[in-house]
């Protein structure tokens, strides 16, 4: 059975020692300095992993890693991960949070083994494989991104575009009304084909 990312992420720390000659630890007193110096050059997550594989021939795994661990932008950092959830749907976003709630609940549905793994800016849901993401992207939506792969979008389930790479359609929603029998069917057929 695959294993969750909370999971792979703690084999990740474990190895990092013998794949990459450090601790995870010391990488992060390196990009940490690294970010004194140079501040706006390594403010974002990719500016961090374009670092640490350029500088230091890390993998891009391990960059990613030691990125999220650095801007403490994964599950695992933050002291409660309902922190991050309040977070996204806070201040200009509160009026989205039942739109969250009500993806929630119908995905609770579908079964025990629904991982719901909340990031800094969406929350990824997983089987043995992410097959979906809930992100508040403005202040009057919020998108699902779904991984249907082989489905021909439409003017609702469309292509993910530049949206997020980690998924093949995206679906706005603006309204709980919008969390209805179809949106739950894609997301269903997805937790399925996870």
């Amino acid at each position: 059975m695959a294993k969750s990312p909370d999971e792979m992420a703690a084999a990740m720390i474990e190895n990092m020692p013998e794949k990459t000659g450090k601790s995870l630890e010391q990488w992060l007193k390196i990009t940490r300095a690294a970010q004194k110096k140079a501040p706006t050059d390594l403010a974002k997550h990719g500016q961090i992993v374009k670092y640490l594989k350029t500088e230091h021939g890390m993998t891009h795994g391990f960059a990613n890693l030691v990125a999220h661990k650095t801007l403490e932008s994964d599950a695992g950092s933050a002291a409660d991960s309902g922190d991050l959830i309040e977070a996204q749907y806070a201040g200009p976003k509160a009026e989205l949070r039942p739109i969250y709630d009500a993806i929630m609940k119908s995905v609770a549905s579908f079964g025990k083994d629904v991982e719901i793994t909340p990031k800094k800016a969406y929350v990824s849901l997983r089987r043995s494989k992410q097959f979906a993401i809930v992100q508040p992207s403005t202040k009057t939506r919020v998108d699902v991104g779904i991984n249907c792969k082989g489905r021909e979008p439409t003017d609702r389930l469309e292509a993910s575009g530049s949206f997020n790479s980690m998924v093949s359609h995206r679906v706005r929603i603006e309204d709980v009304k919008q969390v209805d029998k179809q949106l739950v069917g894609w997301l269903r057929d997805a937790y399925n084909d996870a």
